[in-house]
Order: structure tokens, then sequence, then C-alpha cells
């Protein structure tokens, strides 16, 4: 439909937000209760995807693709310690909206401390808040619920109320529970108390007094698995297998073949309007974008 005269163009009026659950096993979460994963699926899709060979399954590496939508070898992240990277390079998605839309807000907020601080040689998302600030690498299973009930608190108020064009809120929980517990009960809570945080974030969006006008693209994504007894970085399929899930204006019900963690950045960025440059070299492509045959 056309825009009338008083509305806003279509793509002043588009918004994002990815949410990153670390370490959420493909098989554990289908059979979890996830209702507000599941609504996002319904309203587009939730597919399995493949970490990339060229990289470990390992957080930093991941989710430098996810950010950056470019590969291990192009951003050099191969591990936990992102010392000798070349993010300077190849900026986030968040980056670029700013690039691209002057006086733009963006919001990276994560409980994990590469993401968002210098911890380790990051962080990945520049600009980005820790939450508690000073946190530690992986929280305490007696403190973790706690941790990121503060952040959820900081993304609801933020992006309930705040013009935020493009965020990207990041929860830890599921992977520290893993490591500490394995693959069990502990970690079906972790992952459903997740996704009650993140439906807690939805709602204050949906809530905005500017709703109405705007138009919200959604993208939860996992960056690798588990073994059963808790644990990754190897190239068994549950390591390996990770997935995506989106829904949005531009978002398929069936998504593309062959999608990746590099095709998040891409896909932000068309969603909110924003041209490709083919000089940025991205590894991935938008969502509603099919691989063309050589």
């Amino acid at each position: 439909m056309p825009d009338t005269p008083t509305s806003p163009p279509s793509s002043a009026r588009r918004r994002a937000v990815v949410f990153g659950m670390d370490g959420v096993r493909l098989d554990v979460l289908r059979s979890a209760h996830t209702p507000h994963l599941d609504a996002i699926a319904a309203d587009g899709f939730l597919a399995p995807i493949q970490v990339d060979p060229s990289g470990p399954t390992i957080s930093g590496p991941v989710w430098a693709t996810v950010a950056t939508g470019v590969l291990p070898p192009v951003h050099r992240i191969f591990d936990n310690n992102l010392d000798g990277n070349r993010l300077a390079a190849h900026p986030t998605f968040l980056t670029r909206v700013e690039h691209a839309r002057p006086g733009a807000r963006t919001l990276a907020l994560a409980d994990w401390p590469p993401l968002v601080s210098t911890d380790h040689g990051g962080p990945i998302f520049p600009g980005g808040r820790l939450i508690p600030p000073g946190g530690t690498e992986h929280h305490g299973l007696a403190t973790w619920e706690q941790c990121e009930d503060r952040l959820t608190d900081e993304a609801v108020e933020v992006l309930g109320s705040q013009d935020v064009h493009a965020a990207f809120v990041y929860f830890v929980g599921p992977d520290a529970v893993a490591h500490e517990l394995g693959v069990g009960p502990e970690y079906v809570h972790a992952i459903e108390a997740t996704d009650a945080r993140m439906g807690r974030i939805l709602a204050a969006i949906r809530a905005r007094a500017t709703a109405a006008a705007e138009e919200w693209t959604v993208v939860v994504v996992t960056d690798h698995g588990h073994r059963d007894e808790g644990g990754h970085g190897g190239d068994s399929e549950v390591e390996r297998t990770a997935w995506i899930a989106a829904s949005g204006p531009t978002v398929p019900a069936v998504p593309p073949e062959g999608l990746a963690h590099a095709d998040i950045h891409p896909h932000v960025l068309t969603a909110l309007g924003i041209d490709l440059d083919p000089s940025w070299g991205l590894s991935g492509r938008p969502f509603d974008v099919d691989v063309q045959p050589a």
C-alpha cells in the first residue's frame, strides 16, 4: 500500500532488532516451551543453519560473522581471543546503519564482555553496553538470571521508549548453563527463561507510542550447539548446527537455500532500506534473495 502524504516514508518507519541466544541446541529448542520464538517463526521462519566450515564452533568467530557479514578468514577471529582482528575494516550492521542514516540511534546490550567491551581484544560491537558493567566472562549459576533480568530491564526501557533504529540484544544464559551442567533440565529452563525475557522486550516494542507507524524486523539467532555433556568447539552435528528465526515485512515464509549466519548483516540493512555496497565484500545476502545459479 503506498504511503499517504501524512505518513513517513517506508524506510523511515523501518526498525530492526537482532536477538542473540548463545549456545542453543536446535533439537533441544524444538522440545522446549518457547512461545515468543514460536510466534516469530509462525510469522516468518525458523530454519537450521550450519556454522561455516571456515571457522570453529566457538562464540567469538560466529558472533563476529553475524555482526560484520564476513567470514572468519576475513574478520580474522578464530576463537574467543579477538586480538589481531580486522573488525575496523568490516563494520557491524549497527555501525552501517549509523553511517547510512545520520542521527539514527542504535543499541547493543550483552552480558559476554568481548561483544561490547575491550576484554579479550573486543569489542565486536563498538559502543555497546556490558550488563552488568565489569561483568565476568561467564556468570555463575546462582547469578546469571539476575544479570539477564537487568539486561532485559534495560532493553525494555530503551526499546520501549526511545527512537532506536536497530539493536542487538544478547543473552549468554543457555551457553553458561550448558558449560556447567550439560544439556539437561537446567539447560531447557535457561532456554525457556531466555525466550520469556525476549518476550518482555518484544512486548515493550509493540507498546511503543510510535508502534503503529513502525515496521519491525525481528531476527533471533544462536551461534552453535553443545555436546550432551556440555561444551563445543568441535565438528559434531550437534555443535555445528545452529539456527535463525526471523519475521518482518521483508522476511519470506520460506528461507532461501544455504541460509547462513553471514546473511543477517545484509538482511538487516536491506530491511531498513539501506543499499548494499559491493565494495563491502559481504559473504551473505538478504533472506529474501536466493543464490543465483552459476
